[in-house]
């Protein structure tokens, strides 16, 4: 995952530490507190920094459930990302 995207997502954790997290591709978003309403404040946010649109068919329960999920989504849209492989 990127630094940027770690970043990004720290201060939607309302329920993990400041800085004492680790956030990984396993962490569970929800458990730390990213709710229907952050995650669509999270997909703004992640639209404007990588500059990308995430397509409908991935706004879901299950790109929003780990950090990983939501990263291998955002990985695919990004222009360098190689084709027909998401990583997390």
């Amino acid at each position: 995952m990127d630094s940027r995207f770690t970043e990004l997502l720290r201060p939607f954790l309302k329920h993990a530490g400041a800085d004492e997290t680790v956030i990984a591709p396993e962490t569970d978003l929800r458990k730390l507190g990213v709710d229907s309403m952050q995650a669509i404040e999270l997909l703004f946010a992640v639209e404007d920094t990588f500059g990308i649109s995430l397509p409908d068919e991935e706004l879901n329960d299950a790109t929003f459930a780990t950090a990983g999920s939501l990263w291998g989504v955002i990985r695919a849209q990004l222009p360098d990302a190689p084709t027909g492989q998401v990583t997390a």
